[in-house]
């Protein structure tokens, strides 16, 4: 199945020249949504993990039912103020501006093997973050893994020596 034949793109969103590339017609099919899941969790399988992240909001979508069919645990990468309880924070740049994402304090125990997921790498800046989140919360992160990859944006680079795994790529 051509999983690409399920992606809406969407000319001008958020804003001008801007094509996004919609999921929600991907969520929407039974079939392309269930292969989606099978796909990434035999290539995660190999990782062994012991729990999956997932970065606020789509990356939610992907990794709880990842984590469900796997038998693991998810855990919330999630923008300040999101999370109840004590929470480890991590501040980074944006190109025009600065963001912090956060997780439980108890939400990784150390040396945990941990798979990073979200919907779509494009410049690679929120990936980057939530991997350096992670590991500075004692998390051995084996890899990094989305459904859509934007090659012309190079947001691998900003992930080198960490496995990257998608299944639709878009160049331009």
């Amino acid at each position: 199945m051509d999983l690409k034949n399920h992606i809406r793109p969407v000319p001008d969103y958020p804003k001008p020249g801007i094509l996004f590339y919609d999921i929600s017609t991907l969520l929407a099919h039974p079939e392309a949504w269930h292969e989606t899941i099978e796909r990434l969790a035999a290539i995660i399988a190999k990782e062994k993990p012991d729990v999956l992240a997932g970065i606020e909001s789509r990356g939610f979508l992907l990794a709880a039912p990842l984590a469900l069919r796997l038998g693991l645990g998810f855990i919330m990468v999630r923008k300040k103020g999101k999370l109840p309880g004590k929470t480890i924070p991590y501040s980074y740049d944006l190109e025009y501006g600065s963001d912090t994402i956060e997780i439980q304090e108890d939400a990784i125990k150390p040396g945990q093997r941990v798979v990073m997921l979200d919907d779509l790498l494009a410049t690679g800046g929120t990936m980057e973050a939530a991997v350096a989140l992670l590991r500075q919360a004692g998390a051995d992160v084996r890899m990094a893994a989305c459904i859509i990859e934007l090659n012309f944006l190079k947001g691998r680079e900003k992930l080198a020596g960490l496995p990257v795994t998608t299944l639709i790529q878009y160049d331009e």
